[in-house]
């Protein structure tokens, strides 16, 4: 059976493996600075702990960390990642180096239950949530993991539905003991699950994207179920109750479909509901999918809706497209590769979930 993972544990995790030893609480400590200040990838490394001990924390654990199954180069420098999970799936990352700035989108699920009808993730349906471990795996085990200046929660999956999960690995990235990495390197995207949401603003002060789309309730209900549960009507209420006028960043996504979330109503629409809240816009050009029928405006459109929403004091920019040639939107690498695993195998592919 495989060893559970030391990597992805918070400091109290690392304290409690430690007592159920009889080691001493400050081996917590040691072994947090071997895995994440020193990257250890074997508990034989870490000489400051006895020969006794490490070989009791053998029997049962693991460093962990998995190294990257593919990764597709586009021409701009995106690069996708693919890795396996511990449950025999597979997720994306996408590096963005963009001249001194270096970002890394991570997944938090393999899968996704939000059902978006834009996003090829949503196909797959959900599959299972990752570890911590999991998901700071995707950060640390890339060749340019040093000289990554952000990570986003932005790719595979809706980090506030593995809500446990991605406040582990933010308090890793973060705390002194861990990656020591300010919080407003980081920004956590969502469709917007206003309990999670919530207790993520209390915990901690990583900057928050939310999925918006579309102003209209009817009409984002066709694009995203998740209108039903969480209104975004009720999501920007329970924003505008906090502060994000210091360091903390409130932005709101906007995928931009022709014909459907780009007219001058909708303009009107996105300044009556953000009223009051200090935030920016990002439009987002529709990357194409399979069998898809939406399809992005032109630039015309685009640079209307932004200097509209800009002269109605929201501050508004287009998101520059990168990674389109190696269809670098998350969930097409990972489709893919399951699929050729299943047609291997003689198994059905169930990718085309609804």
């Amino acid at each position: 059976m495989e060893k559970e993972w030391l990597f992805g544990k918070t400091l109290g995790e690392l304290a409690e493996v430690a007592a159920s030893f009889g080691m001493p609480r400050f081996t917590a400590t040691q072994i947090a600075a071997w895995i994440y200040r020193k990257g250890a990838l074997s508990i034989d490394e870490m000489t400051n702990i006895s020969l006794k001990n490490r070989r009791a924390l053998e029997e049962r654990y693991q460093v962990g960390r998995i190294p990257s199954a593919a990764v597709q180069q586009s021409a701009d420098g995106t690069k996708k990642y693919l890795f396996p999970t511990l449950r025999d799936r597979f997720v994306e990352s996408a590096y963005i180096p963009d001249g001194q700035r270096a970002t890394l989108c991570v997944s938090s699920q393999s899968g996704c239950r939000m059902g978006c009808r834009f996003c090829m993730t949503a196909r797959q349906g959900f599959a299972h949530n990752l570890t911590a471990g999991e998901i700071l795996n995707q950060i640390r085990s890339i060749p340019e993991s040093a000289q990554l200046t952000n990570v986003v929660y932005m790719g595979m999956g809706e980090p506030l539905d593995n809500a446990d999960n991605v406040l582990r690995s933010l308090e890793i990235l973060t705390a002194d003991w861990g990656y020591a990495w300010s919080p407003t390197r980081i920004t956590l995207s969502t469709v917007g699950v206003i309990p999670a949401m919530r207790t993520f603003l209390e915990k901690t002060k990583v900057h928050l994207a939310v999925s918006l789309h579309n102003p209209f309730a009817a009409e984002r209900l066709e694009m995203m179920p998740v209108q039903n549960r969480y209104p975004i009507e009720e999501v920007v209420k329970e924003l505008k109750k906090w502060d994000f006028s210091h360091q903390r960043r409130i932005s709101f996504e906007y995928i931009m479909f022709r014909g459907i979330n780009d007219s001058d109503r909708h303009v009107a629409a996105l300044v009556r509901l953000l009223a009051g809240l200090k935030c920016r816009i990002n439009l987002i050009r529709f990357h194409a999918i399979p069998d898809a029928p939406m399809q992005s405006p032109d630039e015309t459109t685009l640079v209307r809706f932004r200097d509209a929403l800009t002269r109605r004091g929201i501050t508004t920019t287009i998101r520059a497209s990168r990674g389109e040639d190696i269809q670098a939107a998350c969930g097409l690498l990972s489709t893919r590769e399951r699929e050729k695993r299943e047609a291997g195998s003689g198994q059905r592919p169930t990718g085309n979930a609804k």
